[in-house]
């Protein structure tokens, strides 16, 4: 149990910042592009609070940690926040725009993964003391979530980012029949959640760019 809140107390800063400022940054970058939508409801904001899902960043992540640590000893992580508001057709390129609203969530994702990275480098850099090691754990932690959050956003299936993009990349017709697959899109990834393929399709994906913030930042030569 000892072990459980501790896990709970290392990842619980890092999970809501990632998933909450992830969906902070769409806002952000749908006001640049003409959307108010978000800004007129207050959602572009670093408080937490205005972002979190009772279920989705508290109460499902909590439950799949705990379950998780006692079933095989190691925490497993999924959830989500209250997603930010955006009207495509407010944007003033809506099919160009999109590309750069979608992308701006695991673009924020990215640079955490690479603040906490620095975090974990300082950690390291410090006399063992009682906070390096807990800058050590919670940067790891903060590197795990965000990576995993990006890349998992970036999968190319609507409603993620991923699937927005695609729709803004792709030519209009194929956009069209694309975009039609959103209503089913939150089913097929639990589907290949409990399946086991998610992590076949993404787990190279998550360790080439937990690699290459790890190296970047030089905390791995």
């Amino acid at each position: 149990m000892d072990s459980i809140i501790q896990g709970i107390a290392i990842w619980a800063l890092p999970v809501i910042l990632a998933i909450t400022l992830h969906e902070a940054a769409h806002g952000y970058v749908a006001r640049y592009f003409g959307d108010l939508t978000a800004h007129a409801q207050g959602r572009i904001s670093l408080n937490p609070m205005r972002h979190i899902d009772p279920m989705g960043t508290i109460l499902v992540p909590l439950v799949l940690f705990t379950l998780s640590k006692l079933a095989v000893g190691t925490g497993f992580l999924f959830g989500w926040a209250k997603p930010v508001p955006v009207n495509f057709g407010n944007l003033r390129r809506p099919k160009y725009d999109m590309l750069w609203v979608a992308a701006a969530g695991p673009g924020a994702n990215l640079f955490m993964a690479i603040l906490w990275a620095l975090v974990m480098k300082l950690g390291l850099m410090m006399p063992d003391s009682e906070l390096s090691k807990p800058m050590l754990l919670m940067g790891e932690a903060g590197i795990e979530i965000n990576v995993i959050l990006m890349v998992l956003n970036l999968l190319p299936l609507p409603p993620l980012d991923g699937g927005r993009m695609a729709v803004s990349l792709l030519p209009h017709r194929l956009a069209y029949h694309f975009a039609r697959i959103e209503p089913y899109g939150f089913m097929i990834l639990l589907l290949l959640l409990f399946s086991g393929m998610l992590g076949t399709i993404i787990g190279p994906s998550i360790m080439f760019t937990i690699q290459m913030v790890a190296t970047l930042t030089g905390l791995k030569a």
